[in-house]
């Protein structure tokens, strides 16, 4: 036994030492066509339930069969749902309305013990009517969503080329879906895991890929969240060979799919690369999408399921629970945190015009050190300070711009 483990434990430190070789090329193009597709006016940002997110999953579940996948959906490739919503959850009078919506669900069997889901969401915010759009006046306008997540379901479609293109058959067997209903919370990877077409109890480990397509050339920084989900995968990730700059993050719950199948005490990771000053506005579009990044997340990825084939199913952790939900915010600022920054203080990565923060001088960059009485060290801080204040009320704000320590009077 003693044996076995010592030469199971070299196969794994020889895995994550050496280079990985693929058995076929993650394509560009192909990410290029996809994203340009699905993130075209054509689709009219693919809001849930709308005729144009059904082209979009007709669009998704032609291509899961022309890679040759198995349905895995209730109806074909389709797991279609309901649910019921407020038109406008900031009118406490608005009536509730029921919405369709439909994941489209595609199966890679190989005859393995273990099954790897691999997950994204496909819909958007459509012509900004449903009070999640960050732009002044958004009504009307198509929010493509090249980033948020046409980028992230071209990585499930691409994952799924590439596993079933594979002249040998992986250890695993290979859930792909593509998730309706995210935007308006998590309906679709919430109503799959209610119901799952699959034994989940014989799931090693979901991957979640949301805004993936922004990585910057210079940085490179790349978020991972969920990396204390399963006692492997830190030590996996610091071993690996990268070129990216890579911010763990423990926690299992997060404002994306992978939250739904933690809950389900799946280990999950969750690749991000980073807010952005076009998140959700309708300027999110395929122009600005760095295709060559994404083949390098993609294949990062790839040697991240590699990596695991050694290993025996990963025993899933419990993290702690973000504390982001618990606070009423009255008031906000109008920044853009950038969530892959790791010094003291928050750091801005947009600033919405006509909102306090831009009226008081802040400007993309700047690094939040204080607001009011409360010390900012995080994000979660900046949030909470937030739940101070109410409409009218001013306060000071600490700034470290470049080398230079600014104070900023705020008016909310």
């Amino acid at each position: 036994m003693m044996g076995f483990f010592r030469y199971s434990l070299y196969c794994f430190v020889l895995v994550l030492s050496c280079p990985q070789l693929m058995a076929q090329e993650i394509s560009v193009s192909r990410i290029k066509k996809d994203i340009t597709y699905l993130a075209s006016d054509k689709l009219k940002g693919r809001g849930t339930g709308s005729k144009s997110e059904l082209k979009a999953a007709n669009y998704i579940s032609t291509e899961f069969k022309k890679i040759g996948i198995t349905p895995k959906g209730t109806d074909g490739y389709y797991y279609p749902f309901s649910f019921t919503q407020k038109v406008d959850p900031n009118d406490s009078l608005a009536l509730p309305v029921t919405r369709q919506g439909r994941n489209v669900v595609g199966y890679l069997d190989n005859g393995a013990e273990l099954t790897v889901i691999i997950g994204a969401h496909y819909d958007h915010l459509g012509l900004g009517s449903d009070h999640n759009s960050l732009d002044a006046n958004p009504k009307g306008k198509i929010h493509n969503g090249a980033d948020d997540n046409a980028s992230g379901t071209a990585g499930v479609l691409e994952l799924a080329r590439y596993f079933s293109g594979n002249n040998s058959k992986e250890k695993f067997n290979f859930l792909f879906i593509c998730f309706s209903g995210e935007e308006l919370g998590l309906y679709g990877s919430k109503k799959y895991c209610e119901n799952p077409t699959i034994d989940f109890s014989k799931v090693n480990y979901m991957i979640n890929m949301d805004m993936i397509g922004r990585l910057n050339d210079s940085t490179k920084n790349l978020v991972i969240y969920g990396v204390g989900t399963a006692t492997i995968w830190v030590p996996l990730l610091d071993r690996m060979r990268t070129v990216f700059r890579v911010k763990k993050d423990s926690a299992g719950i997060g404002p994306s799919d992978q939250t739904s199948f933690y809950l389900k005490n799946i280990p999950v990771l969750h690749f991000f690369t980073g807010q952005h000053s076009d998140y959700h506005r309708p300027s999110d579009d395929v122009e600005k999408i760095n295709f060559e990044g994404e083949k390098m997340i993609l294949e990062y990825i790839i040697n991240v399921e590699m990596t695991t084939e050694e290993l025996p199913k990963l025993q899933f952790l419990a993290t702690r629970t973000p504390d982001s939900g618990t606070h009423v915010y009255k008031v906000k600022m109008g920044l853009m945190p950038d969530y892959t920054y790791e010094g003291k203080g928050m750091r801005v990565d947009g600033v919405t015009d006509g909102k306090p923060a831009k009226v008081a001088g802040i400007i993309q960059g700047d690094v939040i050190l204080q607001v009011g009485a409360i010390e900012i060290n995080s994000v979660m801080d900046y949030m909470k300070s937030l739940g101070v204040f109410k409409v009218g009320d001013s306060t000071l704000v600490k700034i470290k711009r470049g080398t230079q320590e600014l104070t900023l009077n705020v008016t909310f």
